[in-house]
């Protein structure tokens, strides 16, 4: 080996441990979520372009400790202390599960959290104005908006009596509160439903067995993280069984199901990560209001319609923000 050779593997050598120190040294944000990164491909940009608002960049100056539920919420405990473990500055925490598993695990990080319904009332902070102790968030209304995904439903369907609703009962905070004003809005516009129970994909498969022998005449599938992870193998059944269905984002009607209505997810992970990134410049979470997400969408598939051999109405058609033809 040549001399010069020699020397610049030994700079390549002693390179190392620098660049070692200086990641260990990086700010690290811990990002905790029930589901798979497959699932958030689109969550993800919105995250890193909030953080980017604050001027944070992955990799650059901040590291971002990314911890995966794949699905299983009674991983996130353990998941949050391993957070904790490593010192992370600040914990972004998605969905009420995730943000409990947080707040148990430490007193003292500030955690950001997404959650789909009234923290307030879930009891992760006892003022949106106000935060206490080491939370805020974003408020997303996926629970709150049933009742108007319901009327949504109708009004497309309104020859419609009887509606499945799919829930999962692992994540019952949401799933109390999706019965609650579903139950209320399909009383008031005179709708039967049935409740049908999801907790894993085999039981989604179950769902549908049941969906086959009763007949629906549509599906109300309920906004959750699992169920979420899961939509190419509910759009799926949904066309395989011929049923109209609604979902609570777009990110269903993308790939093929019938209609959604509900935040954008994208734009409230956005709104995650910069306060993620104010918390780092050394804003407290009582500083920083519970924020409330206000950009929501009606999107509908006309294609998949067509297959169903539905008639969109043209007021239906008027409201929507996109139509996927």
């Amino acid at each position: 080996m040549k001399r010069r050779e020699f020397i610049a593997g030994l700079g390549g050598v002693a390179a190392w441990p620098l660049v070692a120190r200086a990641q260990q040294q990086m700010t690290s944000i811990g990002f905790l979520n029930p589901t798979s990164p497959e699932s958030n491909a689109d969550r993800l940009r919105g995250f890193r372009q909030g953080i980017g608002g604050a001027g944070y960049t992955e990799g650059e100056n901040v590291i971002i400790d990314y911890r995966w539920a794949e699905g299983r919420n009674d991983r996130l405990p353990q998941l949050a202390a391993a957070l904790v473990r490593h010192h992370v500055s600040v914990i972004a925490a998605f969905t009420p599960a995730a943000a409990f598993a947080a707040k148990a695990a430490t007193t003292t990080i500030p955690i950001v959290f997404g959650v789909n319904e009234d923290p307030v009332n879930l009891g992760l902070v006892a003022n949106l104005a106000r935060p206490d102790g080491n939370l805020t968030g974003v408020n997303f209304f996926t629970a709150e908006v049933a009742a108007k995904r319901l009327d949504l439903l109708h009004e497309l369907l309104p020859g419609a009596a009887h509606i499945a609703v799919l829930v999962n009962p692992a994540n019952d905070t949401s799933t109390d509160s999706t019965l609650r004003d579903a139950t209320e809005a399909a009383r008031a516009i005179g709708l039967q439903i049935q409740i049908l129970n999801a907790r894993t994909s085999d039981e989604i498969n179950s769902a549908f067995e049941a969906i086959g022998h009763e007949r629906p005449d549509a599906l109300f599938v309920a906004g959750d993280a699992f169920f979420s992870s899961r939509r190419v193998q509910l759009v799926n059944l949904a066309s395989r069984h011929g049923i109209p269905a609604t979902f609570s984002q777009r990110e269903f009607t993308d790939v093929g199901g019938l209609m959604s209505y509900g935040p954008n997810l994208a734009d409230a992970f956005r709104q995650i990560g910069l306060y993620v990134g104010q918390t780092l410049k050394g804003a407290k979470p009582t500083d920083l209001p519970v924020l409330q997400s206000s950009k929501f969408e009606l999107v509908i598939n006309a294609e998949t319609a067509r297959m169903l051999q539905l008639t969109i109405p043209p007021s239906l058609l008027a409201r929507a923000d996109e139509v996927i033809e």
